[in-house]
């Protein structure tokens, strides 16, 4: 396994647990519209409560899975595509509202990182 891959899952695990474990209740300046926490994000996108649950319950996993890629590889690649997907949303979602590219960019810099670590 390549050095620079499992940089990146380390980089994109601790991001989304960061994200999604001890700032969900914080405002951010990355936050979709004018939200303070991950509910109201949510609430911007026009999304409901029950589907931040089950996206922050995805994110949660798939970026335990990367990191635990770290020694059981064959959980790499599935996972990292799986948040490839998941941030592919995200973008789309920061875009329907029109959010500055300042709060859209860590969403691009994820998808981009899970693109690659699938890649290699």
């Amino acid at each position: 396994m390549h050095i620079a891959q499992i940089v990146a899952q380390w980089i994109i695990g601790l991001g989304i647990l960061n994200v999604w474990l001890l700032r969900r209740q914080r405002a951010t300046p990355y936050r979709g519209g004018n939200a303070r926490n991950m509910k109201e994000e949510f609430a911007v996108y026009g999304l409901p409560a029950w589907f931040m649950y089950a996206i922050g319950t995805l994110k949660v996993a798939l970026a335990l899975a990367l990191m635990l890629g770290t020694w059981q590889p064959v959980l790499v690649q599935p996972a990292a595509l799986a948040m490839a997907a998941l941030m592919t949303g995200a973008v789309v979602m920061h875009l329907k509202v029109k959010d500055t590219l300042t709060k859209t960019l860590p969403s691009l810099v994820m998808l981009g990182l899970s693109l690659f670590v699938a890649m290699v």
